[in-house]
């Protein structure tokens, strides 16, 4: 009798660590991973660049993969901001849209830059390259097998170096927008705060 009991806790055992064991590996499957921005392109148009006024406007595209194969996302209004410096070159707002497993999108638009620091972007560009700080603001919310997640913030930021002709500057025409550091975060919250 004692043995019986023995075996059939040891069995309780087995299946409880079994059932955990397969919950990891079914929760590691289908954990969503966060959306990927890329800016495919960005142009200053040549006139903006040789004209001497303090007008001028950012063209970009901007791609955004869900690379998740389980679970679709929805995006919140996604606010693309461009910095010189520390300077607020523009900022553009992407309305809230649905995006499905394994879909990617592209966002083309041009953002008018601010005209107290355009000449300064304007001067920079035409003595070799000009050095500017991409964006970009939102929170996400994951559909998985029918059931949504509490909201995501992602706070992305990336380099760009534009050229003397307005284009990207260097061998790397896509770049990827990465988690923005401590001290940039800290700087964008005080931004946001006076919204």
């Amino acid at each position: 009798m004692c043995e019986s009991k023995n075996f059939y806790c040891w069995l309780l055992e087995f299946s409880v660590l079994l059932l955990l064991l397969l919950a990891l590996c079914l929760w590691l499957a289908i954990r969503p991973e966060s959306p990927k921005y890329t800016i495919v392109d960005i142009t200053i148009p040549k006139s903006d660049i040789d004209s001497g006024g303090q007008n001028g406007s950012i063209i970009y595209a901007l791609e955004i993969e869900n690379s998740n194969k389980v679970s679709s996302i929805y995006h919140e209004d996604t606010i693309l901001r461009f910095y010189y410096g520390s300077e607020t070159v523009g900022e553009k707002t992407i309305p809230s849209f649905h995006q499905g497993r394994g879909k990617t999108r592209q966002v083309t638009d041009s953002v008018d830059g601010n005209p107290q620091v355009w000449k300064a972007i304007r001067n920079s560009i035409s003595n070799a390259t000009a050095e500017l700080k991409v964006a970009v603001l939102t929170r996400v919310q994951f559909r998985t097998w029918g059931v949504k997640s509490k909201h995501h913030g992602l706070d992305l930021q990336s380099q760009i170096s534009i050229g003397s002709n307005g284009k990207i500057f260097g061998k790397t025409k896509k770049i990827k927008l990465h988690r923005a550091s401590k001290k940039w975060r800290r700087r964008n919250d005080r931004r946001r705060s006076l919204y």
